[in-house]
């Protein structure tokens, strides 16, 4: 009998892969808080889950030859700006520095629960297969 990973795993292999890229948009606000003009995003996690738990197979095979994959889980489409909360400065710049610490850090905690979740799942999947 197979074991079916999305199944055993859940939301949490997929959720493991979209906190990751949400932390590198954060760290991007996050190094261009003093460029001028620079607009800050984040990941829309909701849609994002969504997108990535509507696929059958992960990475799905597209495009005109079979050693081309599809990539839209990896790409920009899950990203939108953030609306600032403070008033525009005269640069243009929409990053509030300690707003973005502080999503970055519950995003690294959210990740740390999503790890902690999927190895817990893993311990499981190993005891089964031993018989303990």
């Amino acid at each position: 009998m197979a074991i079916n990973f999305d199944k055993a795993l859940g939301v949490h292999q997929y959720t493991l892969g979209i906190r990751a890229q949400r932390a590198e948009v954060i760290s991007s606000n996050i190094a261009n808080a003093d460029t001028p003009h620079f607009k800050a995003r984040d990941v829309d996690f909701d849609k994002a889950l969504q997108a990535a738990t509507s696929r059958q197979r992960g990475l799905a095979m597209t495009g005109n030859e079979g050693k081309h994959f599809d990539l839209a889980a990896l790409s920009e489409q899950h990203y939108g700006y953030r609306v600032p909360n403070q008033p525009d400065t005269g640069d243009g710049n929409t990053v509030d520095i300690q707003k973005e610490q502080s999503e970055f850090m519950q995003n690294a905690l959210e990740y740390q629960m999503s790890l902690g979740f999927l190895d817990s799942k893993f311990s499981g999947l190993k005891k089964a297969l031993r018989g303990d």
